[in-house]
């Protein structure tokens, strides 16, 4: 029997995961005809991820540019009749609202066609390739999905009798056996609710990629202290018995007519 500070841990399963996965997407759809970027690659946010084939907005262009030029040409005879006081001023004010409306109809297809370069909205590495070169992307389809590798956070599902013990801020021992790794963090998120399938909540550890060495998925253990007590009196647990109706007993020493006797 000892008398001391006492502390018990839970331990947890949980994996490690990116804290931002975002996929790359075009805002337009087309063919797409080259791809710079493969699973298992690092890339910048603002790099080309990949290039759409939007010939039919280059014929548009060119067609509108054409018929700006019929316009331009109308709209100044009609101005120089206009200035000698000849013809009326409603030809002339459509005139120039003709060329003012190819203009700008030539500044929103130039603009779609800007969009037929794909960019990558953050910095990390390609986890998944879902769209080849040579297919069709629609608007606001997932050409690449990309993780920040650099902002990684331990999630594990703890069931609901220790939301009590564990509180934001608490401290939290994080082991990954896979890498004979021990880690001393703090935790980071408590969930706001109950999954009512397994009676569980969420608990996220922030840790940080470590310069590279955790990866995306990778298992971990948490050891959680859910109960302290100061000043306790302790024992090992295989001294503790249990009678058939749950009662839990210990064998102590005592005295009988000047004998010592388990009791």
């Amino acid at each position: 029997v000892n008398k001391g500070d006492f502390k018990h841990y839970v331990e947890i399963q949980g994996s490690v995961q990116a804290d931002e996965t975002v996929s790359a997407s075009s805002e337009v759809g087309g063919r797409i005809v080259s791809m710079n970027f493969r699973e298992g690659q690092n890339i910048r946010r603002g790099q080309l991820v990949a290039k759409l084939d939007l010939e039919q907005l280059d014929k548009q262009i060119a067609e509108v540019e054409k018929s700006l030029e019929l316009a331009q040409e109308v709209y100044e005879r009609q101005k120089r009749l206009w200035d000698q006081k000849i013809g009326t001023e409603v030809q002339y004010l459509q005139a120039k609202n003709n060329v003012e409306r190819l203009e700008k109809s030539i500044t929103t297809l130039r603009s779609q066609l800007r969009k037929s370069n794909v960019i990558s909205p953050i910095s990390g590495v390609v986890d998944m390739e879902i769209l080849k070169a040579g297919e069709m992307a629609g608007p606001g389809t997932p050409i690449l999905q990309i993780l920040n590798t650099s902002k990684l956070k331990v999630v594990s599902d703890v069931p609901e009798n220790y939301l009590t013990n564990i509180k934001r801020g608490d401290n939290v021992e994080v082991y990954f056996p896979a890498l004979d790794m021990k880690l001393d963090k703090k935790v980071s998120m408590l969930g706001r609710s109950i999954d009512p399938s397994n009676r569980t909540f969420k608990v996220e550890v922030n840790t940080g990629s470590q310069r590279g060495t955790l990866k995306p998925n990778l298992l971990a253990e948490l050891k959680f202290n859910d109960y302290s007590k100061k000043e306790a009196l302790t024992l090992p647990i295989e001294v503790i018995l249990e009678e058939v109706n749950g009662t839990k007993y210990v064998w102590t020493i005592a005295e009988v007519n000047g004998k010592k006797v388990a009791a």
